[in-house]
């Protein structure tokens, strides 16, 4: 649920004007504010659930994210929807980190890749499925459904959680209180500014504000952030000893180009298939669903290999096949091109995938120890975010140059994510499809460019070391027998 509505909206957006009688600008805070409030709390929230127990902060921000989505979807305004997502994001927040945690803290280091490979599997899956999901139901019953599908699934999900999910020890913890302050002020001045950053042309927002201003601000936060990190001798917000392992550091590098090309390489594709092939919005999803559906099937497998196998060489290879397919797809990105072909690149996207989730989890996550598995939970989902975030804002401004390249007399598609053309109201005339789609095919360049270099990054990885006397934690006192049954 987390992953489809970062993806889940795009389809919808515009849907949701005509039903909320509103515009472009108003329409793309549905999906940033629920980016935004998934991405900042992150670091916070794993250490939270370090404290509480991740099996408490998961069921809480279950609840949350349930409730909000039934908000969501009865949202009679486009200011309600907005509050009713940036909900919806806190509760996203509070529950990522623990899904790792959990993982972390149960399975040995050595027996940790098949539980990894279904992670995995459901992260990979998952942000694919949006869109096609998204379309079906937008198409079929209407955009508020996106949202109310999620009610009955996080019911069930609230139940299982509850019954399965044994209660982990917790860990006291002392919290660091300036460390969350200018870890939360420093990624939401960063976030939002990479996220607006095209709305406003990367120009004045307000006054004095300027959208360079928020993201230098950003930076500047952060960076004293990690310097009250190192000098604080109580327990900070981010142990900067987990950046020791270089495999930990390696993979938060890795998920990062990751995060970006994921969030990047569907914008001109989606563009492409809709403007240039005539596609409605399930159609055009729907031509993901072969990566979907061999990512979905191999990751459970590739899981199992990488307890036996260096992960290096599992996630290079799906790293490199992945930036294969994004070059296949550009190569094809002509008016002419017979549509059946883009199911190959989706197939070999399928491979790829299945070959970079499980073994970058597995190798971020295999030597933390279980005190700090949420810190480190937290921070890898946080770098996952900030790529995606960058991977939004760096294809809506490549979009941009290359159409003013290729298109220079038609103008170009407003907005960093709204699906339709300021120019031609969704809908190009045919003499200008061969110029939009040499614009697309380089834009998808970058995404694969920069999934590249995590291959590069991936090679790097140390081989993982033998594990001995580790054991699986015990349950927290009273919850000995419902971990016993569920055993």
């Amino acid at each position: 649920m987390i992953l489809i509505d970062t993806t889940i909206v795009s389809v919808a957006n515009p849907r949701i004007m005509e039903g909320l009688d509103t515009d472009i600008n108003a329409v793309i805070w549905v999906t940033s504010a629920y980016l935004l409030a998934y991405a900042v709390p992150l670091l916070i929230t794993g250490r939270l659930g370090d404290r509480f127990g991740p099996k408490r902060l998961y069921l809480s921000g279950l609840v949350v994210f349930t409730l909000a989505s039934l908000w969501c979807g009865l949202s009679g305004n486009v200011q309600m929807l907005i509050a009713a997502r940036v909900l919806q994001g806190l509760g996203a927040a509070l529950m990522t980190p623990q899904t790792m945690a959990v993982i972390t803290r149960i399975f040995p280091p050595d027996r940790r890749g098949a539980a990894m490979g279904l992670w995995g599997a459901t992260a990979g899956v998952a942000t694919l499925v949006g869109p096609i999901l998204g379309g079906v139901l937008v198409d079929g019953l209407g955009w508020e459904w996106i949202f109310f599908i999620n009610v009955p699934i996080g019911i069930v999900g609230f139940i299982l959680a509850w019954r399965l999910v044994p209660s982990l020890t917790t860990h006291p913890h002392r919290f660091d209180i300036p460390g969350v302050v200018l870890s939360a002020v420093g990624l939401f001045l960063l976030v939002f500014g990479l996220q607006e950053g095209e709305t406003y042309n990367w120009g004045t927002i307000s006054g004095p504000v300027t959208v360079w201003g928020l993201i230098i601000s950003g930076i500047v936060v952060l960076v004293l952030f990690v310097g009250w990190q190192a000098v604080n001798k109580g327990e900070p917000l981010l142990p900067l000893g987990l950046f020791k392992d270089r495999n930990f550091s390696l993979a938060n590098i890795g998920i990062t180009t990751v995060g970006f090309t994921v969030t990047a390489f569907g914008l001109p594709l989606i563009f492409y298939y809709q403007m240039v092939r005539g596609m409605t919005p399930t159609q055009s999803a729907l031509m993901m669903v072969p990566m979907a559906l061999i990512s979905g099937g191999l990751a459970p497998v590739v899981g199992r290999i990488i307890d036996r196998v260096n992960p290096k060489y599992i996630t290079s290879t799906g790293l490199l096949l992945m930036a294969v397919a994004l070059f296949w797809n550009s190569a094809l990105m002509h008016p002419d091109t017979p549509v059946w072909l883009f199911l190959l690149p989706s197939a070999v996207l399928g491979f790829a995938n299945a070959g970079i989730w499980a073994p970058l989890s597995s190798t971020a996550t295999r030597n933390l120890p279980p005190r700090q598995a949420g810190a480190g939970a937290g921070v890898y989902n946080t770098t996952r975010q900030i790529g995606a975030v960058l991977g939004s804002a760096a294809i809506a401004v490549l979009m941009q140059a290359r159409l003013a390249a290729e298109l220079p007399a038609a103008g170009a598609p407003g907005g960093s994510g709204g699906g339709e053309s300021a120019s031609f109201g969704g809908q190009l005339p045919p003499a200008l499809h061969d110029g939009f789609s040499t614009a697309m095919g380089q834009s998808i360049m970058l995404p694969a460019a920069v999934v590249v270099l995590g291959a590069a990054v991936a090679l790097f990885f140390a081989r993982p070391k033998p594990v001995q006397g580790w054991g699986g934690e015990r349950p927290a006192a009273g919850q000995a027998a419902e971990a016993t049954t569920t055993r």
